[in-house]
């Protein structure tokens, strides 16, 4: 089976060159390396070109969400893989979400960083608890058994995904991925990963904003067939 990998990246030129040379030296034979500048300022695209990575280019910032729907509708391989650009999801790992779809074992592989490790600094105490949360109102109203609902280091099979309605233009678009996968009884696995500190650069998260878009979209998704 083929592999894209996709990365949605804003304002991320200090850490995207050494994130996707890790994902080249994991993945030495990807036929996809597709990175969606969400409408940087900075050396993003650059960067990502001169990597050898398919480069597409929102003139202005619309979202994470946007920016991981556009790379769907660009990708081409069997399976697509998800991991951030700012160095928090270590490269390294991506075989091991990679397997389990190879051999059948699932049809979304979700990385857990409550079942593997926060390394300092990873997370804060609020994000860890507003994270957790949402993975138990999620497995609550989806019965389901999710422990890292936000996680953005996944990987799906690309007929699964591909029929999927996705909305989302900001951080939910991890949380209306995994319910929609849930809701169309999707095979999903989740495994352990490791959790880094950003390496540099603000995240673009904000606690109360994204957390209650979050929430809306999971009641949302409750309430839509």
């Amino acid at each position: 089976m083929t592999v894209s990998v996709i990365i949605a990246a804003h304002q991320e030129g200090e850490n995207l060159g050494k994130v996707l040379a890790g994902v080249k030296q994991a993945l030495p034979d990807l036929e996809q390396l597709l990175v969606v500048d969400d409408g940087s300022t900075d050396a993003t695209a650059q960067v990502a070109s001169e990597m050898g990575a398919q480069v597409i280019r929102h003139p202005q910032k619309m979202g994470k969400g946007a920016a991981i729907r556009t790379g769907l509708k660009t990708a081409t391989c069997d399976l697509i893989v998800f991991l951030d650009a700012d160095g928090q999801d270590p490269p390294e790992e991506l075989p091991r979400l990679i397997i389990p779809l190879l051999e059948n074992r699932a049809d979304l592989v979700n990385g857990s960083k409550f079942m593997g490790e926060c390394r300092a600094g990873a997370i804060s105490g609020l994000n860890r608890l507003g994270n957790l949360f949402m993975s138990g109102l999620i497995n609550l109203l989806f019965r389901a058994d999710i422990t890292d609902s936000q996680s953005g280091f996944r990987a799906f099979r690309r007929d699964k995904i591909k029929d999927f309605k996705l909305q989302a233009t900001e951080y939910e678009i991890e949380t209306e991925m995994l319910i929609q996968a849930l809701k169309n009884r999707l095979r999903v696995l989740e495994i352990p990963v490791v959790r880094d500190k950003r390496w540099s650069g603000k995240t673009g998260f904000n606690r109360i904003r994204n957390g209650c878009r979050i929430l809306y979209w999971i009641i949302k998704e409750k309430f839509t067939p």
